[in-house]
């Protein structure tokens, strides 16, 4: 009898063949035995927290709820079996999500091929119902597919790694491929979001997961078409300046950017071997970036890559083969009528082909034997700063409630280390120390003085100081116009007095004498003050709307004890005639 192995690549033919008489899609992929456990443990979350309030399950739930399901879908179960919790609601969650991902599982796949199946050539089950429950429960030792019939190159390096490490970076490979083939495809999109490291960790994976629920889309779909509308929308249809993706401009960018570059090489090239070593070699160039050769992903990188590679020339010349012989075989997505580039749109179909056959051999495969290494939280970290786990990247990021985490003994000794005075060191600076940025003040000056307008300030008012200069025969003019320039002498003064004193008011500190010296002749002042103006402006021949020039500060001079033995008024010397003319001019 033959294997179950070469039973179901059996079934996924057939499946291939006639699947556009039961759906709409023509590149629907297939979720295999681990697959169909990574979504059940998703829509079981999804539950509990729609009553619990809380986005986790428990391993062992799962495998309960997953035992119960295998029976249930193969319809296997007794006559009267115990009911879980909320089961209809997890069955409900599980096959909407594998709807809405363009994917189907195992189970459906079987009954697919039942209804598809040509009664003439094709055998009535492949596979019966028991030996696929056990398959999927991993009860039965099944041989591995073969991976390659020539046999590789040795490696004289011995490097080795894990299992889990090598296993998750396998499903890095399958998951980019898986998105070139199926947009929609939800969970390939989680694993290979942030891997490698683009700053896209579990916020940025909320928000593309809120966006995609709003707008009825997939992750990819939501992402890509908000990278664009960045690009392209210009001004008016550019996301608003509140969208949250906007906070992972970058990432979201460099991850759209990668995934074009894999789709212009799955439209140029045309034959699908050279094509599907590329699309593997650029895979591995950005997961091997930055890593040591020792490192235990580069060697899982390299050894999964190769495997890969050979195993797509292999399935190309099968193909080949098999449209040679009797044309019969996978049939790839053909164009759709709308296509506005007919070459393009035939353009990479059969690599597209060839990458669907490997998928499905993928799908194939035994389901892994430790489920906590599959399902726990504990993943390999290949990029980022968290692992794999599909349940994590699908849960929210806790918000903090304000409540610290850490022990009181060690909230208590960060206090003491903030209330610690910091050494400053000593720097040297240059001649321009002038321009740096002083440190903020301490807090006991700021204490003292809260605002600018309390520092104090101390502004006295200008002294005015008399001049002695001795003059000995002066005109009887000079005489005339002495008593003139006294008086004025007298109003600038009393000028300076007055604008002193208003400084004082304003400073707050200093006592207000000044004023109490001007209020005595406050008219009499008032009107020598506007005579002085007139005066000013006929001697420097202004007029009354320009601006007074600045007065310049007269120098003093101390007359030493002499013939008369005070002190009196510097005189300038005035042409002869110019008092009466001043004189006159006054009156």
């Amino acid at each position: 009898m033959e294997g179950i192995g070469d039973q179901l690549k059996l079934m996924v033919k057939t499946f291939r063949r006639e699947r556009h008489r039961v759906l709409q899609s023509e590149r629907t992929t297939i979720h295999g035995a681990d697959g169909m456990l990574m979504v059940l443990q998703v829509a079981m979350a999804e539950v509990n927290k729609k009553h619990g309030g809380e986005f986790k399950v428990a391993l062992s739930d799962v495998l309960m709820a997953w035992k119960h399901l295998l029976l249930d879908k193969l319809h296997l179960l007794p006559p009267s079996p115990a009911r879980l919790e909320n089961y209809d609601l997890i069955v409900e969650a599980y096959e909407s999500f594998l709807k809405r991902s363009n994917t189907i599982d195992l189970i459906d796949l079987l009954f697919m091929y039942k209804q598809l199946r040509l009664v003439d050539s094709d055998p009535e089950e492949p596979v019966s119902l028991i030996q696929l429950f056990e398959f999927l429960s991993g009860n039965v030792e099944v041989p591995e597919l073969p991976v390659s019939s020539v046999p590789s190159t040795p490696s004289g390096k011995g490097r080795s790694c894990s299992s889990q490490v090598k296993m998750a970076v396998r499903r890095v490979f399958c998951s980019y491929l898986n998105l070139l083939v199926n947009t929609k495809n939800d969970i390939a999109m989680a694993l290979i979001l942030d891997v490698p490291s683009r700053t896209l960790g579990r916020q940025a994976f909320t928000d593309i997961k809120h966006a995609a629920h709003n707008s009825n889309t997939s992750l990819f779909l939501a992402v890509t078409s908000f990278v664009r509308a960045l690009q392209l929308g210009g001004k008016g249809y550019a996301p608003a300046e509140s969208d949250p993706l906007r906070k992972h401009v970058k990432g979201l960018s460099d991850f759209v950017q990668f995934v074009d570059n894999l789709e212009e090489i799955l439209g140029e090239i045309p034959d699908p071997s050279v094509c599907g070593a590329r699309l593997v070699t650029a895979i591995r160039a950005v997961l091997v970036k930055g890593r040591s050769s020792g490192d235990a992903v580069y060697a899982a990188a390299e050894e999964t890559a190769q495997e890969l590679k050979e195993r797509i020339c292999q399935l190309h010349q099968i193909q080949k083969q098999s449209a040679n012989g009797s044309g019969t075989g996978i049939s790839p997505a053909r164009p759709k009528v709308y296509a506005v580039n007919h070459a393009t749109a035939y353009g990479g179909r059969d690599t597209v082909k060839v990458l669907m056959a490997l998928l499905d051999e993928e799908a194939l495969t035994p389901p892994c034997q430790s489920k906590a290494d599959l399902l726990s939280e504990d993943q390999p970290v290949l990029g980022g700063a968290e692992g794999t786990c599909v349940l994590t990247l699908f849960r929210s990021p806790e918000v903090s409630t304000g409540c610290s985490p850490e022990p009181l003994k060690n909230r208590v000794q960060s206090r003491l280390d903030l209330l610690k005075p910091k050494v400053r060191e000593r720097v040297i600076r240059s001649q321009f120390a002038c321009t740096y940025n002083d440190e903020e003040l301490p807090l006991n000056r700021v204490l003292d003085f809260p605002s600018t307008s309390q520092v104090p300030t101390c502004v006295h008012p200008p002294k005015a100081k008399t001049t002695t200069s001795v003059n000995d025969g002066c005109s009887s003019d000079v005489e005339d116009s002495t008593k003139a320039k006294s008086s004025e002498c007298t109003n600038k003064a009393r000028g300076e007095i007055q604008r002193g004193a208003a400084l004082e008011q304003r400073s707050g500190n200093a006592p207000k004498q000044g004023a109490s010296l001007v209020n005595g002749k406050g008219t009499g002042f008032q009107m020598q003050s506007r005579g002085n103006k007139r005066k000013q402006l006929d001697q420097h021949g202004g007029s009354e709307n320009e601006p007074p020039e600045k007065k310049r500060p007269t120098r003093t001079s101390v007359k030493m004890p002499g013939k008369n033995g005070s002190k009196a008024l510097s005189k300038k010397k005035l042409i002869a005639g110019q008092g009466k003319l001043t004189s006159f001019f006054r009156v």
